[in-house]
């Protein structure tokens, strides 16, 4: 029996991730001689076709599955992907871009123009909130020819090329997908891309087994023969996987905050937060403004001044991360520090409450609220259970309801909430990743990572507006100064952190985060050394 065929039958036993330990000698070497790659996943992802879903988990697994037309270096410099060169006019209306002529679809198809006019075009448009927006900005998707591609502009649009990352427009296969029900196509169980890596199996509750596609189009790609994507729910097993080698990669959060130090300094491991620079991650608790009392600006301020944000960087997050102002991060463009800080006092909160005529009852509570835990994790869930301590300072109640990825999502898309946190990512410029969660006419009922808090200020939209299609970057400052002010003052969420990620990883791996997309990347650089 190959090496790779019994790490196979064991990942598929169930059990809890001995499936290595005696077979290979030595506490870091869970990569078989032929250069196969053991890594985790956690939460499993619901489905594995990255145009339909963009949750962390999906983008994690089906970013070596799916390509988009560029991808960009650890500065946000664009870097080619499925477009070999591209060309902007001078009036910043015109994107042309070149494409490769040698890559396939998993199936053996060829790629063309068509598939992306198809995907920008069509597809993405009806089922990707962030496409849809990026896209419905055009005037005209053409394919002069079949390896070029022409987006022109109704307006200037300064962060255009960014939309091209490849959770941001994922292309899809125009021969599988044109002219069917997307969401219910029978090839979504078999994800088609035109990555370095192809689905070989999915045993769901067990592991995706990812391995090499060999018509790649990139000469010497991928240097990895197979990715196995071990499913483990228990924090504590995936911890236990990294220190003994049995996994050679953690990311996101498949591990702990307070494990982080202590399995960083494991021997042959070594830690990095590259590589989510395009992501910039913010967290925060979001609150459902159509419900009663949180539709109050003073309601959501005095919960502000309930919370101890530094205590959460420092005792839950254990140092990764900051302590966010606002909307933007500071480590994205056009983000403004001059805003209302809100520092920890209980006796604000208090008073806010009093002038709002929430008086305690007999027991000392003056309203009870529900908060949604987001499966994520174990970090989640302390950020949870801190918020129902903290809001009990003023006599706010919190039930909390736990539920599991499916049913988050459907919860929160749904509007079917009081409170819950999330994160969201910034993806490198405001009008990318910050607009969405605040402009009104991105309030979509069953659409997640949308505004589903529900604010509106028509304020607001006009300042994203200008920014968005403003040519100058003072310009753009200015009007995204102005927004942040006013929302860090309504506050429609409440923002808690600039999260930071640690990628543990076999320091034997080779040019595994090679850009600003991280582990989401293709990995098709990868190798062991």
């Amino acid at each position: 029996m190959k090496r790779r065929d019994f790490h196979k039958l064991m990942l598929g036993s169930g059990a809890a991730l001995p499936f290595l330990d005696g077979l290979l000698n030595g506490a870091a070497t869970a990569a078989t001689p032929d250069g196969g790659l053991v890594t985790l996943i956690q939460p499993e992802p619901p489905i594995l076709v990255l145009p339909l879903n963009q949750q962390t988990p999906t983008g994690t697994v089906a970013g070596k599955i799916y390509e988009s037309l560029l991808t960009f270096d650890f500065d946000l410099t664009p870097q080619p992907q499925l477009a070999k060169s591209w060309e902007v006019s001078e009036d910043g209306l015109t994107y042309t871009f070149h494409l490769v002529e040698t890559a396939k679809w998993h199936d053996g198809t060829a790629f063309t123009a068509a598939d992306v006019v198809f995907s920008c075009d069509v597809m993405l448009k009806e089922v990707h909130p962030r496409a849809r927006a990026n896209f419905d900005r055009c005037d005209s998707i053409t394919a002069p020819d079949d390896y070029t591609v022409v987006f022109t502009l109704k307006e200037p649009f300064a962060p255009f090329l960014l939309a091209f990352e490849a959770s941001s427009a994922p292309i899809a296969p125009k021969h599988i997908y044109g002219g069917t029900d997307y969401r219910n196509n029978p090839a979504n169980d078999t994800p088609i891309g035109t990555g370095p890596f192809k689905l070989t199996e999915w045993a769901r509750g067990a592991y995706i087994h990812l391995t090499a596609f060999d018509d790649y189009y990139i000469e010497g790609q991928p240097g990895l023969t197979e990715i196995y994507y071990k499913v483990v729910p228990d924090a504590a097993s995936r911890s236990v996987a990294i220190e003994t080698g049995e996994a050679n990669l953690s990311q996101w959060n498949d591990i702990e905050p307070f494990d982080v130090q202590r399995l960083a300094a494991t021997p042959g491991m070594e830690m990095t937060t590259k590589g989510y620079e395009f992501f910039s991650p913010l967290m925060w608790y979001e609150l459902n403004l159509r419900r009663e009392p949180l539709n109050d600006k003073r309601f959501r301020k005095a919960m502000m001044y309930l919370l101890d944000r530094q205590f959460i960087v420092d005792r839950i997050l254990f140092g990764l991360g900051k302590v966010a102002t606002g909307p933007v991060a500071s480590t994205t463009r056009f983000y403004e520090p001059d805003v209302i800080l809100y520092e920890k006092n209980v006796d604000k909160a208090k008073a806010l409450l009093d002038e709002m005529g929430l008086k305690p009852d007999a027991n000392g509570t003056r309203v009870s609220l529900s908060f949604t835990i987001p499966p994520y994790g174990e970090m989640m869930t302390r950020t949870s259970e801190y918020f129902r301590q903290a809001m009990a300072a003023a006599g706010i109640e919190i039930k909390l309801i736990a539920t599991d990825m499916a049913g988050w999502a459907q919860a929160v898309s749904g509007w079917d909430y009081d409170i819950t946190s999330n994160l969201l990512y910034q993806y490198g410029d405001p009008a990318m990743g910050v607009a969405r969660t605040y402009v009104s006419s991105n309030i979509r009922k069953g659409v997640l990572f949308s505004n589903t808090e529900g604010y509106a200020n028509p304020k607001v939209d006009e300042l994203f507006a200008k920014a968005a299609i403003a040519t100058s970057d003072a310009d753009r400052q200015a009007y995204y100064s102005e927004a942040q002010k006013i929302i860090v003052d309504e506050l429609p969420v409440l923002w808690i952190s600039e999260s930071q990620y640690p990628t543990i990883y076999d320091a034997r791996l080779q040019d595994l985060i090679v850009g600003a997309t991280g582990v989401n990347g293709t990995f098709g650089k990868a190798h062991w050394g």
